[in-house]
C-alpha cells in the first residue's frame, strides 16, 4: 500500500505526511458500480484515490441525475471536504466508475494537517480550484453546447476514464447522466452510428472515431 500511495501522492506530500496517512487512513478496495456515497449521508472521511475512477453525480427534485465530474488517481473530492469541515450531509452521489482503490482520511485530521503541512494545504486549495473549474465546464456545457456535442464529449471521457473504446452503459444510463431522455440519446447515438462514429450493440457501444 505504501508504494501505491507514494506513486499517487509522493510528488505532492512529504514523507512525514505520507506516514501520517498510512497511520490513520482506512484503505478501501471497491468494484465498479459500487456506491461510495449517497445524497443525504453524513460524510465521515475524505477520500484519496490511489487507483481507478469515481463519478460524482447530482440529483434534481424529480430524481434525475447529472454527471458533474470524475475523480481519478491522485484526486480527492472538494464537495466531500466541504461537508466534512461543516459536518453537513452530502449533496452528491459518488459511484465507482471502475474498480477503485482509495484511502479514507478521518475528519479530525483534515484541519490538523492543514495547519501542520503546507503540502496538504496546497493540495486542498488546488483540489477546490480544479473541481470548481470542472463544475463551470459542466455548467457551460449544459448552457451552451448542443446535446449531440455533450454526448460526444461524454463518450470520449468515458473511453478515456475506462481506458477502452467500449462503453458499457445503456442508453437510459447515459440519458440519466446527461440529464436527458432515453429517446433523445438513442436518436443521437443512431445518428453517430450512421456516420460511422460508433457501433451500437445490445449491451455496449463501440467507439470508432470521435475525433
Amino acid at each position: 500500500m505504501i508504494q501505491e500511495l507514494k506513486i499517487s501522492y509522493g510528488h505532492l506530500f512529504e514523507d512525514a505526511l505520507i506516514n501520517d496517512i498510512l497511520h490513520v487512513g482506512t484503505f478501501k478496495e471497491v468494484p465498479a458500480r459500487y456506491k461510495l456515497m449517497e445524497i443525504g449521508d453524513y460524510v465521515r472521511g475524505m477520500p484519496l484515490l490511489v487507483s481507478g475512477a469515481i463519478k460524482v453525480l447530482r440529483e434534481d427534485k424529480e430524481g434525475d441525475e447529472l454527471l458533474l465530474y470524475y475523480l481519478e488517481q491522485g484526486d480527492t473530492c472538494s464537495m466531500t471536504m466541504t461537508c466534512c469541515m461543516g459536518q453537513t450531509k452530502s449533496e452528491i452521489r459518488a459511484i465507482a466508475e471502475t474498480d477503485t482503490k482509495l484511502i479514507m482520511i478521518p475528519i479530525r485530521k483534515m484541519e490538523e494537517w492543514t495547519a501542520k503541512y503546507k503540502s496538504w494545504r496546497n493540495f486542498v486549495f488546488e483540489s477546490y480550484h480544479h473541481r470548481l473549474n470542472e463544475l463551470l465546464q459542466t455548467l457551460d456545457s449544459i448552457a451552451f453546447d448542443r446535446m449531440d456535442e455533450r454526448l460526444i464529449n461524454y463518450l470520449r471521457e468515458k473511453a478515456r476514464i475506462n481506458k477502452e473504446d467500449i462503453i458499457h452503459n445503456t442508453h437510459q444510463e447515459i440519458a440519466y447522466e446527461l440529464h436527458s431522455s432515453r429517446v433523445v440519446i438513442s436518436r443521437l447515438l443512431k445518428k453517430l452510428e450512421q456516420i460511422n462514429k460508433i457501433e451500437l450493440y445490445r449491451n455496449h457501444i463501440k467507439i470508432l472515431d470521435l475525433s
